[in-house]
């Protein structure tokens, strides 16, 4: 039966010399995307200074599990500016496993560092709203590893008929996912410890950097699994 919807093809409407700028401005925004994603890590690292305490690792970890991979284990699957765009679907979705396969360990990793160093310390633990939102972060991704399990297996676990259904649920709630991480990471910038390690003007523009890989993601699944009306004449 027909649908009266479709996923329509982005930047339909536009004229050949738009089309190809618009393009090529998305291109630049994904690479773009990956140099912050891989930036921020990179950064975060080094100011937190692993091994100087049991906290040094909690920054570290959390910034290579959601700013690093999950990042990229959803950019991977762009047209525009992806390092793997030569792999196949298949390769891509395996990559993609692989990536979040590394940001539950590396999350795990980190959340267990800072309840070691919060026991040490003898501090109370969910008292800011980052930790709060950090653990509701943690869940869903557990939630949303879950739902990913259930399409690897669709038949062994009778879900072959909602397959399409299912994967844009996964989508969907990925996104939600990733919004949620990019929040809990912006409000990291708040706490004690990054205010006294970068001031003025960079913590400005750290506060505002995370944001920019949080557009480009949602624009891709957006753009992917959004449904238009048909046009009709």
């Amino acid at each position: 039966m027909p649908s009266d919807v479709e996923y329509s093809p982005v930047g339909e409407g536009l004229g050949m010399r738009d089309f190809w700028l618009y393009v090529w401005l998305r291109r630049a925004a994904v690479i773009a995307a990956h140099i912050t994603g891989l930036g921020l890590t990179i950064i975060i690292s080094l100011l937190s200074r692993p091994g100087t305490s049991l906290f040094s690792w909690h920054p570290m970890c959390m910034s290579f599990a959601y700013c690093l991979c999950m990042t990229e284990g959803i950019l991977l699957f762009s047209a525009e500016g992806s390092p793997f765009c030569f792999k196949s679907r298949k390769g891509k979705v395996r990559l993609h496993w692989f990536c979040q396969a590394l940001v539950l360990i590396a999350s795990a990793t980190g959340l267990s560092f800072m309840v070691a160093s919060k026991n040490v310390s003898e501090r109370a633990h969910l008292t800011t709203w980052h930790s709060l939102l950090g653990i509701c972060t943690m869940a869903t991704t557990v939630l949303q590893a879950v739902c990913g399990i259930c399409m690897i297996f669709p038949k062994l676990l009778c879900l072959s008929s909602s397959l399409p259904k299912l994967k844009l649920y996964h989508a969907t709630c990925g996104l939600v996912v990733y919004l949620l991480a990019t929040v809990t990471v912006v409000l990291a910038m708040f706490s004690d410890w990054f205010q006294a390690t970068v001031r003025g003007v960079t913590w400005w523009v750290f506060l505002l950097l995370p944001f920019f890989p949080a557009l480009v993601v949602m624009n891709q699944i957006t753009n992917a699994y959004l449904p238009r009306k048909k046009l009709t004449s």
